[in-house]
């Protein structure tokens, strides 16, 4: 289930192969049994147009939660450009032995979001996520010996600046694992899966092929955007590090 989520083509592709599969399968059940009346044809039509409801439902309040999502992970990364640009700025207020020191470690750090915003390899993340452990150390250290020395406010300013840009790489990662459930992704298949067997067991021989391909489509270009839209790394809908490349070209060449 991960791979399928973590691919949105992926996700694509097998959605239309399982569900026209399941619409053949309906078929094959139709078949099997005698030619159904028109009483019971309604009965049928009632009960899937509740099943495709109930998935069009299901799958509205799917889309809810990636766009929340995403809308989430969009505001974290300005959040972040803000919270490393006002330390930026605050650094002048340290001693003169340390204001190019943080500022130097800053550019590093930044250097490390914008890597982690754009990279799809997931070696390259890991070594990303190490490098960007090791300078939150070196920066917190950077800011907390003048802090020792130096208890005035001004200290403390610099010292909640740099706790900013250590707190917003947190909530940044807490927002890009936070996916639709796999449970809801494991309902919306059941539910299609039983949608498009009821349309082929509830279709006509005398109605064309075709109609038996709509449906899957139609899921299947649901679940691609659904999926893009929730995955981080993958497909088209990603969030581009603008407002940090933005900051890293304010700040000039290092």
């Amino acid at each position: 289930m991960s791979i399928l989520v973590n691919h949105p083509i992926l996700t694509f592709v097998v959605t239309i192969v399982v569900l026209w599969v399941s619409s053949r399968v309906g078929t094959v059940l139709r078949i099997r049994r005698s030619e159904m009346v028109e009483e019971e044809r309604g009965d049928y039509g009632v009960l899937l147009a509740a099943m495709l409801t109930l998935l069009g439902l299901i799958i509205g309040f799917s889309f809810s939660m990636a766009g929340s999502r995403y809308d989430q992970r969009k505001n974290l990364e300005e959040e972040e450009a803000n919270a490393i640009g006002t330390e930026y700025a605050r650094a002048d207020l340290l001693p003169a032995d340390s204001v190019e020191k943080v500022r130097g470690l800053l550019r590093s750090y930044l250097e490390q979001r914008i890597l982690f915003y754009t990279t799809h390899s997931g070696d390259q993340l890991r070594r990303i996520n190490a490098a960007t452990a090791k300078l939150q150390g070196e920066l917190w250290d950077a800011v907390k010996a003048p802090a020792i020395t130096d208890r005035s406010s001004v200290a403390a300013l610099t010292v909640s600046g740099m706790n900013d840009v250590l707190n917003s790489q947190g909530y940044t990662q807490a927002a890009w694992w936070n996916r639709i459930p796999f449970g809801a992704w494991g309902l919306m298949w059941v539910i299609a899966v039983c949608c498009n067997v009821m349309i082929g067991f509830y279709i006509r021989p005398k109605d064309p092929k075709q109609i038996q391909f709509i449906m899957p489509i139609v899921i299947a270009v649901a679940f691609l955007l659904l999926a893009d839209i929730d995955s981080p790394r993958r497909g088209i809908i990603n969030v581009h590090p603008q407002n940090l490349i933005s900051l890293a070209d304010s700040l000039g060449p290092r």
